[in-house]
């Protein structure tokens, strides 16, 4: 069982923004010798809709603006972390405290987040 599964499972909530989804996008729709899945735009759209209807949307606002460019000057935030930057934000503006990542150290930054592994969730 992964560590998705086994929160769900436990009756908690998973959220994610529109920059997962176009991530996700990306990803799936990208050539498999550009490390991607080389699906097409409708099986990817299949699977994406199966992920948005079981997870909560944080929607973007001016409000997740404005906390993201304090972030990136607070937090002295450049290169691809700005991305990281983006989603703490969201949090942030949503009241969510933990996030669900392979990235724990990159969260680890951000006062008020607390990143997860999800090798530390267990599925049992």
């Amino acid at each position: 069982m992964s560590a998705i599964e086994a929160i769900l499972r436990r009756g908690g909530e998973l959220c994610y923004t529109s920059q997962n989804v176009g991530k996700f996008w990306n990803t799936c729709t990208r050539p498999i010798n550009r490390n991607g899945y080389a699906l097409s735009p409708q099986e990817t759209d299949r699977r994406a809709k199966f992920f948005e209807e079981k997870l909560r949307l944080l929607p973007d606002s001016l409000a997740v603006h404005e906390e993201w460019r304090k972030l990136l000057v607070t937090y002295a935030v450049s290169g691809v972390q700005v991305h990281d930057a983006r989603l703490a934000a969201a949090m942030q503006v949503h009241g969510v405290t933990r996030i669900l990542t392979f990235n724990d150290r990159d969260f680890a930054r951000y006062r008020g987040i607390e990143p997860v592994h999800p090798r530390a969730v267990p599925t049992k």
